[in-house]
């Protein structure tokens, strides 16, 4: 569970809440219920979604906003780790004890890096294999954070068009002046919508989305240099010493020797 974002989320939401309620409790918050405002603004910023992206890419869409939630990588200082112990196995008992450990990964990509040493193919064509292979994850990557963008840019627009459906039925009915408060502030409403989920839903998970994906890139970068590394036969230390390039120097000291 992403900590931070869970924190962000009761804090912006608590003080809108508390915010709409301060001028009349529940009766305030009544205000802002407007089932129609909330479909044509969520209904037709998806809508926008389906008609710009493929289908193979909007089936994911749910699974890109939870992984902003439940995806929990395994920390640099632990690939480190982890890949010495093997480059010791390995320099050990030979590339092939390797294999007591595959059931071990949890991670594919990892995996299929110790698969391939196994294999007994060279250094070079295992780092290139595995460079194409992040390349094109984080190419996903990339488009999981456009839909979220994309979403961002239609909520408003969306916002916008159900204000003025709002506007259009006031206008439509000013003989009863009566009616014109509360027909401007249910015309409104939609822009409220569209602006909260573009602003504290949408274009922040799209920028977590792609702080991970960097995040993700690095470690799959340090990956292919520990696995290269161990096919080629370095020593642990120098490997460990190596790897350690990819971390910040706060943390390199937590490396054990």
């Amino acid at each position: 569970m992403d900590i931070s974002s869970l924190l962000g989320y009761v804090l912006g939401l608590g003080l809108i809440v508390w915010s709409m309620a301060h001028g009349g409790g529940l009766s305030g918050l009544a205000l802002f219920v407007h089932p129609a405002a909330a479909a044509v603004v969520c209904g037709g910023s998806m809508a926008a979604i389906m008609i710009h992206f493929p289908m193979s890419d909007v089936k994911n869409f749910v699974k890109v906003m939870l992984k902003i939630f439940l995806h929990k990588m395994p920390s640099p200082t632990e690939e480190i780790e982890r890949i010495i112990s093997y480059a010791n196995l390995a320099r050990r008992d030979g590339l092939l004890a390797l294999e007591s450990k595959l059931q071990e990964v949890k991670d594919p990509f990892f995996a299929k890096g110790v698969q391939l040493v196994i294999d007994g193919f060279s250094a070079e064509t295992v780092k290139d294999i595995l460079i194409l292979e992040a390349e094109v994850e984080k190419q996903r990557h990339a488009v999981g954070k456009k839909m979220l963008e994309q979403f961002g840019t239609f909520a408003p627009a969306f916002g916008m068009v159900e204000t003025l459906i709002g506007l259009v039925q006031m206008l439509s009915n000013l003989s009863d002046p009566s009616k014109i408060g509360a027909g401007m502030a249910g015309a409104l409403v939609g822009t409220f919508y569209g602006a909260f989920l573009a602003n504290l839903v949408f274009l922040p998970m799209a920028g977590k989305c792609d702080i991970r994906a960097k995040e993700e890139y690095q470690r799959r970068e340090l990956v292919i240099e520990g696995i290269a590394a161990i096919q080629s036969g370095e020593k642990p230390q120098l490997i460990k010493e190596r790897l350690k390039g990819f971390l910040p120097p706060v943390q390199r000291k937590s490396i054990p020797a």
